[in-house]
């Protein structure tokens, strides 16, 4: 028996033999070729991505119909790509301009934008890499003629291992013979582990070398929860295993009825439980787990992966479509470009710099691109007309910098209203509160807004000046410090002072442990992936709130994260159970 860890993608318990998925390698030959060639060369192409368009449009409707909607959106966004003449056009060009045929010149442009998306520190970007390598793998098999393998054809329930696998593999796995999956690389926001999500398949990501430690004469149980795949395991493990299993079925069926619940503690306390995202497909899915609304759309998404920035109709229509995934009412918070940092645009020349997480970045770049600004502020307020939108500033770190970017949504304001076009004039706009700085000064800038976002990310890695990627300092990475705490009830405490609301954004506002904390510090609104809404709903139902702000006020006074986290197991049941 071994234990192996890697990531946890998807909840649950996964108990049989191995099936290991052979990595089918696509070799690209480098061709030169003459001008007459290379125009027929980009006609073959073209051709080969009509072929694909027309298996993933089969794809999407098969998706949709056996897992639902949002998980069919992801071929929507692979159609998408191969509609986008910045990642086909940029690959005719290359075979033309280079004189080389059509496989060689896909494997460079993809290459290229693997490697940008892979270097970003954010986790949702970095995992769009995946959607590329999908779609060029399988144009890349129609160019070579090579016959696309199904996953689905296995006698009886198994644990899947595997290199990785693409949303289109995951989108084919049958949940009556697949009882889970593990694979090397991968991360929680890569779309394999949302669907695995969505489709309740047990995941295990990132365990680097599986396949190699694995035989296909191997037994395992993958645990889906501490992202643990123990290999061969004892006949007591194996009975312990299904016996966690059966428990697990028995709470996902009691969760269910909080699909629709108010996120209220047991003695009336209620709070906003919504979802954060990264596109309008994420909001279909937030929606259908139970969330009250988006309390951070991240807008990165409309500006990657493409060779100009997106128009304000391309931005308006994307807002707009997530203002109307939700009841009418429901909040939609929408937060400006946070470009910089990992995240860089090729057509954006953004000066190389030693800490660019210290740089120019968030609202510092957006007040100096004062045109692009506009373009976006534009498209929140146009869009505000369709729903309860509301917007935020990224990184405001002084009371001028607020002051700057509201004066330019007032310049655009004036100009919606000379051309009478609608909006809310009344939309409230916050600020993301993720630096020490904005902290300290949170009693002068909670006069000027409408809410607060914490950002807890950010907030715990500037604090605790420790590059949570870093594996050297990530023992630093402590939501739950005391330093941090007393950051974040100084937060809440101005803007209720003032009347505002304060909201979270960051990973802390999901955690089972941090929550009943966060409840007696006063927080107003937590956002959170999809996935962990309902949960954190059925959490408060249990918890008092007088006993969380008991509890909270205890933290306060503590000296370790893990004194606090340890308090708050032995304090509260419903939490020890949970996790």
């Amino acid at each position: 028996m071994s234990k192996l860890t890697g990531i946890a993608a998807a909840p649950g318990y996964a108990i049989g033999p191995v099936f290991i998925m052979s990595e089918e390698k696509l070799v690209t030959e480098r061709k030169s070729l003459t001008v007459y060639e290379a125009q027929g060369e980009v006609s073959r192409f073209t051709d080969r991505v009509e072929e694909a368009i027309v298996q993933l449009r089969e794809l999407k409707e098969q998706t949709r119909l056996k897992i639902g909607e949002e998980q069919a959106e992801i071929f929507e966004t692979h159609i998408l790509v191969l509609h986008d003449e910045e990642f086909v056009g940029r690959i005719k060009e290359l075979i033309q301009e280079q004189l080389i045929n059509a496989e060689a010149a896909l494997q460079d442009v993809t290459d290229e934008l693997v490697m940008i998306f892979e270097s970003m520190d954010d986790p949702y970007l970095k995992e769009r890499a995946a959607d590329f390598r999908d779609v060029s793998k399988r144009v890349l098999g129609l160019l070579l003629g090579a016959k696309q393998k199904s996953i689905s054809d296995f006698d009886q329930p198994v644990v899947l291992i595997a290199g990785d696998l693409t949303p289109s593999d995951t989108a084919q796995l049958d949940r009556d013979r697949v009882a889970g999956f593990a694979t090397n690389i991968g991360g929680r926001t890569s779309h394999s582990a949302i669907m695995a999500r969505s489709m309740e398949i047990p995941a295990v990501v990132g365990l680097k070398d599986v396949t190699s430690q694995l035989s296909d004469q191997d037994f395992v149980i993958l645990d889906g929860f501490t992202g643990t795949l123990i290999v061969n395991p004892s006949e007591e493990q194996i009975a312990e295993y299904q016996e966690k299993k059966q428990k697990y079925e028995v709470h996902k069926e009691q969760m269910k009825k909080y699909l629709h619940a108010p996120s209220v503690t047991s003695d009336g306390h209620k709070v906003e439980i919504v979802s954060n995202i990264g596109n309008p497909g994420d909001a279909l899915g937030a929606n259908r787990n139970g969330a009250e609304g988006i309390g951070l759309f991240r807008t990165e998404f409309l500006y990657m992966g493409r060779a100009d920035f997106p128009t304000e109709e391309e931005q308006f229509k994307a807002y707009k479509e997530v203002a109307e995934t939700f009841k009418e009412g429901s909040p939609i918070v929408i937060r400006t470009l946070d470009i910089g940092g990992d995240k860089e645009l090729d057509y954006l020349d953004l000066p190389n710099e030693m800490n660019p997480f210290l740089g120019y970045r968030a609202i510092r770049l957006c007040l100096d691109q004062k045109e692009m600004f506009k373009t976006q502020l534009r498209a929140i307020l146009r869009a505000s007309a369709y729903g309860n939108v509301k917007m935020m500033y990224p990184m405001i770190a002084t009371v001028q910098e607020l002051r700057a970017a509201n004066a330019i949504l007032a310049e655009v304001k004036q100009d919606l209203d000379a051309r009478q076009i609608p909006y809310n004039s009344a939309m409230e706009v916050g600020i993301m509160i993720e630096i020490p700085a904005a902290v300290l000064i949170s009693d002068q800038l909670a006069k000027e807004v409408d809410f607060f976002s914490i950002g807890t990310n950010d907030l715990v890695q500037y604090t605790m000046a420790a590059d949570r990627m870093n594996e050297k300092v990530s023992h630093l990475t402590q939501p739950m410090n005391p330093s941090i705490l007393r950051l974040i009830k100084m937060t809440i405490d101005n803007a209720h002072k003032e009347g505002k609301w304060a909201g979270m954004c960051g990973e802390m506002a999901g955690s089972l442990i941090a929550i009943p904390i966060l409840l007696g510090l006063g927080l107003d609104e937590f956002s959170m992936s999809a996935g962990s809404v309902l949960p954190a709903r059925m959490l408060m139902s249990n918890l008092k709130i007088e006993d969380a702000k008991k509890i909270a006020n205890e933290a306060l006074n503590m000296q370790s994260a893990a004194d606090i986290e340890a308090h708050v197991i032995k304090s509260l049941p419903a939490v020890a159970e949970m996790i």
